[in-house]
């Protein structure tokens, strides 16, 4: 018989490490090349030594000259707080006694609710992957009645919860987007609220707690990094090719930037990120020029396209006009621990929601993304979607 025990050691035996694999693997193609490490990790936050440069006691003279004088690494301590994630699932009361006596409805039961869990945290961990940590999903152009035109749409999904903020202040909690119109960059909210042009668009109680993508890595009006001044160490500022006019895409454009990181900050690029629209203008440009399209398989089951052996993976969570050049060796996601189910004191796991016949589980990590060298990493802006043959 089917009891809330037995759901719960399912949950923790069963369904945990999965979970945790799918996220960890193939939640994103970028997330997959990133090492996970709980080493630097202190508490609550993370304390990192940066090194930079080289080694600094080298030279040569004759053989009855001084010696060098020696001069060690260099180094810059980050500093950062671990950003809390959560995922959470629900079961009713009534659905856990109906398949009580029936171990496979209970099965599917609990799949159906996992697979939707993994969907909506993989969604959002590949979209905090390329945000600045603010949560920001979109900037509000208009409104009318409950449909929102927005600068872009692509992070949002159906089924997201969302609040709304006029400045720094909150004027509306947990809309429901029901529609997304990509075509028009619209979206259709679930509920009562007034938005105004120049609003934004967070997830719901996620405003400035989400972990440092690659948004705030090439966030250009930031002075700050990991708690270090990017005036005082200027190779916190990584590579970014912005044009005045619209460029189009080539081998050469792309080679311009991979030689630039690797002669002036001896950084190998290993993953080129970009949208499906720039990716699709790369493959026009490979067949105008007679050329061969290579196909990869990455980590977690990707496929790819590649450019001189570096995989090209289109994201849809990165901007319509830019492609990032990356080493993903640079990268390490600092955790505390992996992928666990909140428990209360008396261990359990699945707890009534209060005054409602439902029971819930939550699912957490504490970990932050931190890049060792920005200098090292890439972005190209202004890229054409298509090219002229």
């Amino acid at each position: 018989m089917v009891t809330l025990t037995s759901a719960e050691s399912a949950l923790k035996n069963v369904y945990l490490g999965v979970v945790a694999n799918q996220l960890n693997v193939n939640a994103n193609p970028l997330l997959a090349k990133i090492k996970r490490s709980s080493k630097d990790v202190w508490g609550k936050e993370i304390k990192k030594l940066a090194p930079f440069g080289i080694n600094g006691g080298i030279g040569a003279g004759s053989e009855t000259a001084t010696l060098p004088k020696s001069s060690g690494n260099s180094y810059v301590q980050f500093s950062a707080e671990l950003k809390n994630l959560y995922g959470k699932i629900e079961l009713s009361d009534k659905a856990i006694r109906a398949s009580a006596n029936n171990l496979g409805a209970f099965v599917n039961l609990l799949s159906d609710e996992m697979e939707g869990l993994v969907k909506a945290s993989a969604f959002n961990l590949g979209r905090m992957l390329y945000g600045d940590g603010t949560g920001l999903l979109a900037t509000v152009s208009s409104a009318s009645g409950q449909t929102v035109t927005c600068d872009k749409v692509n992070n949002l999904i159906e089924g997201m919860l969302v609040d709304v903020y006029t400045a720094n202040s909150k004027t509306a909690s947990q809309l429901k987007i029901i529609y997304v119109d990509r075509e028009n960059k619209t979206f259709t909210y679930e509920g009562t609220a007034t938005i105004n042009a120049q609003d934004k668009i967070y997830v719901q109680g996620s405003k400035d707690f989400e972990i440092s993508g690659l948004g705030r890595i090439f966030d250009t009006s930031a002075t700050t990094i990991y708690g270090v001044s990017k005036e005082a160490y200027p190779w916190l500022k990584p590579y970014v090719s912005a044009p005045t006019q619209e460029q189009e895409i080539s081998d050469v454009l792309i080679q311009e930037a991979i030689d630039e990181l690797e002669f002036n900050h001896d950084s190998q690029i290993n993953f080129i990120s970009t949208s499906a629209k720039v990716r699709r203008a790369y493959q026009n440009y490979l067949s105008a020029c007679k050329r061969n399209i290579d196909v990869m398989s990455l980590e977690g089951g990707f496929k790819t396209i590649t450019h001189n052996g570096i995989p090209v993976v289109a994201d849809r969570f990165v901007d319509d006009d830019k492609m990032y050049l990356l080493n993903t060796n640079d990268f390490t996601l600092h955790e505390l621990c992996d992928w666990k189910w909140l428990e209360g004191e008396d261990g359990r796991i699945l707890r009534q929601n209060a005054d409602q016949p439902t029971y819930s589980a939550t699912l957490v990590k504490y970990a932050e993304l931190i890049c060792d060298k920005p200098c090292g990493q890439a972005l190209l802006t202004k890229i054409k979607s298509t090219i002229t043959a």
